[in-house]
């Protein structure tokens, strides 16, 4: 990604430990600012939902700069898509999707060779947009079993992470999981994911 096929996107700032918890509810007039690019709102809007983006894309990455790159990617889609989401309370899921497609298609550029100018040339705008769409619903769909694949513990962990995630110690209220196992059941949820989705995408 170069800085200039970004540069309309508003500046990210870094979420501070404890910022998420003074941010408002989204409203119909904060999604409207947000497609205007005011300032204020997105640092509101990052600070809020910074670890959506980030736990979504952590599901298939493994670097961080691939989630950087996927978490990047989904709030400059937000940037020019904000003012089409009519119901405020859809905007967590849409971020979530987002960053978990802009993930899997970054792992799929990665896994797959790119074809030549040549044959791409040969090939008519809509075939392959209707390619990518195939492959971005076969990637969803291999993502779904995958997940189902896993013990029930780490399966309940991974789909709570690909919705709105709390803080951890809301999550650990939730699932009725100690804290501290959190962390080493995500991982480990997260390895057995790529060790499934990555020779599928070769």
């Amino acid at each position: 990604m170069t800085a200039l096929a970004y540069a309309d996107a508003p500046a990210v700032p870094t979420p501070r430990r404890g910022d998420r918890a003074d941010v408002p509810a989204v409203d119909r007039r904060h999604l409207l600012l947000l497609a205007a690019g005011d300032d204020a709102t997105w640092q509101a809007t990052v600070r809020r939902y910074e670890g959506v983006l980030r736990s979504a894309a952590r599901v298939v990455l493994r670097s961080d700069s691939d989630v950087d790159e996927a978490v990047q990617r989904t709030w400059v889609l937000l940037l020019r898509n904000a003012g089409r989401i009519n119901d405020p309370r859809c905007l967590p899921g849409w971020l979530s999707t987002t960053a978990r497609r802009e993930a899997l298609a970054i792992l799929r550029a990665q896994q797959r060779a790119v074809p030549s100018e040549d044959v791409a040339d040969r090939v008519a705008p809509d075939d392959r947009d209707m390619a990518t769409a195939l492959m971005d619903e076969e990637l969803r769909r291999a993502l779904d079993r995958a997940v189902e694949t896993l013990p029930e513990t780490q399966r309940r962990i991974v789909r709570a992470l690909l919705r709105e995630p709390e803080s951890y110690d809301a999550l650990s209220q939730e699932l009725g999981i100690p804290r501290g196992s959190l962390g080493p059941l995500r991982g480990r949820a997260v390895k057995a994911l790529r060790a499934q989705l990555e020779p599928s995408l070769r």
